[in-house]
């Protein structure tokens, strides 16, 4: 509900540009000018960002699709805003993109849904069109992160070191055939690793060198991790893969922090001996390290992006 004055025509010809920028339809409505002051003075103490104002929890969401958000999925995400009355207060585009690639969207959900629930149903959205959809509640610690964590394969690197690895070795079919087995569920992440590890025996540690020089760094990674250092952040990666390779991603992006599993090496320190030591760096271990480091450098869980 808008108050206009004479002055205020051009509003209508901005609000059809943006419209036509969003691909949609402006339509609107003259109320009654007879409505009395009172109402308009009771309407204009709120602002859209604080309506509905009972009963009502403020959410932002996120939606991401590198090869663009389809009709498709938006059609089925804004059904389901409309099964939960989410109301949309919001929409910011993020990127810049010909194609439209991610959306930032501000909600006012009914206090009785399940945050658990929501985000349960919003994976299975996820998953069904490849697309990323972060939910968060829109309070201080949303905007007010302090440390990211990454992982390294596939996500800060386009490669997986092991395959690169086997790849070097000549032994690429036998570790595809544990990935296999795991991705199938007849192996958990520790027997996986353990299985392609052993494969390793009498590998030059050379090959690690070797590895380091072809690894492809994901588009923006160094821009990114320039940005958050730049604005003050502390930042991790925290890998599956191996520490040899993750101390060389932290050096190439100026990250804080690294944690990967340990390759044991022959005595002369020539080869590797298919073994690893220390603690295995599973999903387990990597939630327990994201906390140690959010403790050692005293900041709150809920200000960790992971």
């Amino acid at each position: 509900l808008v108050h206009l004055h004479n002055r205020d025509v051009d509003l209508f010809s901005d609000l059809a540009k943006t419209a036509q920028k969003w691909d949609g339809t402006l339509s609107f409505d003259v109320q009654d000018a007879r409505i009395k002051a009172s109402k308009l003075a009771d309407a204009a103490q709120f602002a859209l960002s604080e309506a509905p104002y009972t009963k009502r929890v403020k959410y932002i969401a996120t939606v991401l699709n590198e090869r663009g958000l389809t009709p498709e999925f938006l059609s089925e995400w804004l059904a389901w805003l409309l099964c939960k009355k989410i109301s949309v207060e919001q929409m910011r585009r993020l990127d810049s993109h010909t194609t439209l690639m991610c959306v930032e969207f501000r909600l006012s959900v009914p206090d009785e849904l399940s945050p658990d629930e929501m985000k349960s149903e919003l994976i299975a959205i996820s998953t069904a069109h490849q697309t990323d959809v972060a939910l968060q509640a829109d309070n201080v610690f949303r905007r007010q992160k302090r440390l990211v964590v990454f992982d390294m394969d596939s996500t800060l690197i386009q490669q997986e070191v092991i395959d690169e690895i086997a790849r070097i070795t000549g032994i690429e079919a036998q570790v595809a055939a544990i990935t296999e087995r795991a991705m199938q569920g007849e192996l958990d992440f520790k027997e996986s690793l353990a299985s392609r590890v052993a494969l390793l025996k009498g590998t030059p540690v050379q090959a690690l060198e070797d590895v380091k020089r072809i690894l492809t760094f994901t588009e923006g990674a160094h821009y990114l991790c320039r940005a958050l250092k730049s604005a003050g952040f502390k930042l991790a990666v925290i890998s599956g893969g191996f520490l040899p390779l993750a101390k060389y991603v932290k050096a190439e992006l100026g990250l804080d922090y690294a944690f990967a599993n340990q390759l044991k090496v022959s005595a002369d320190g020539k080869s590797l001996t298919g073994e690893t030591v220390g603690p295995v760096v599973d999903a387990t271990r990597k939630a327990e390290l994201l906390e140690v480091i959010a403790q050692a450098e005293g900041i709150a869980i809920d200000q960790v992006v992971a």
